[in-house]
């Protein structure tokens, strides 16, 4: 391998699906940095093994974290940013190699991502919240709307995690991010989607298929956040859509988080953020910024 060459990878289980490589390697290309990026599949119970083993590879610079690892790899950390000891879940690992070793640093980009694709659909200040699901990618939507501004987040969930080592809980991420959570059933999530100014569902690949048939109405113009990007577009988008609500497409998501990540991984080497951008637009087909 090319000693000057760096080395990056999204980890998840499964990972085929991911477009994070498409993305970042589009980034990298326009940038001129010299840097592979993979995608790895790795189950939780092999992560932190994966990890630790690469300590002491000066060649990698960063990892793309998805599910079901958001959690799992905290405790790998030698360090975490203010938002992973907030929330208890990471999308991104950098790492930093010097005399004494390698140190692996923690960050949550899905926080940027989610208000980026929010704000680019035009999402209100301070909105009437409901999240969708309650896993890892549930607990940055609540810190998102938290920097949105909404008072109160309803999640909506078939079960709530216990909050564990490294992994706060939904409701207790709200608690440190200065927002309300209020806990609700799955089978309120239709009538709470029927009162939200934004909805934002964390739910994998046709999670909430039955939702979109019970939908029976929303408020105008209300925008749906689908975060799962494949297949696209979603039963419940395309029920969104039906109802009058405008539509943010999970790829924008993984857009603005992606565009977080390749500043982390590639430092002072980063420049011109919006023809980065354009780049990884062009990559994924979507319109240009």
């Amino acid at each position: 391998m090319d000693p000057t060459l760096r080395r990056a990878a999204v980890l998840g289980h499964p990972i085929g699906h991911s477009k994070s490589p498409l993305l970042h390697r589009a980034a990298y290309a326009f940038l001129g940095f010299a840097c592979s990026y993979e995608a790895i599949d790795l189950t939780a119970e092999e992560a932190a093994a994966f990890a630790a083993s690469l300590r002491g590879q000066p060649a990698w610079t960063g990892l793309s974290v998805t599910m079901p690892l958001k959690a799992v790899l905290v405790s790998a950390m030698d360090r975490t940013d203010c938002r992973v000891a907030a929330l208890g879940v990471l999308n991104t690992v950098t790492f930093s190699h010097g005399a004494d070793g390698t140190v692996l640093t923690g960050h949550n980009t899905d926080v940027d991502g989610i208000l980026g694709a929010l704000r680019r659909a035009g999402a209100p200040e301070h909105p009437r919240a409901v999240v969708l699901g309650a896993g890892g990618t549930a607990c940055a939507a609540v810190a998102a709307l938290a920097e949105l501004g909404s008072p109160r987040v309803q999640v909506c969930a078939r079960r709530f995690p216990a909050p564990s080592p490294g992994n706060a809980g939904v409701r207790e991420a709200g608690e440190r991010m200065g927002v309300s959570v209020s806990a609700r059933g799955w089978d309120e999530a239709a009538a709470a989607c029927a009162e939200a100014d934004v909805v934002i569902s964390t739910l994998p690949p046709h999670g909430a298929d039955a939702l979109a048939q019970e939908l029976r109405g929303i408020v105008p113009g209300s925008i749906l956040l689908d975060v799962a990007y494949d297949p696209w577009p979603s039963m419940l988008a395309q029920a969104w859509s039906a109802h009058g609500g405008r539509v943010a497409a999970g790829i924008e998501m993984l857009l603005y988080q992606a565009v977080e990540q390749v500043k982390l991984f590639t430092t002072d080497a980063f420049f011109d953020e919006p023809g980065v951008t354009n780049a990884m637009c062009d990559a994924v087909g979507i319109p240009r910024r």
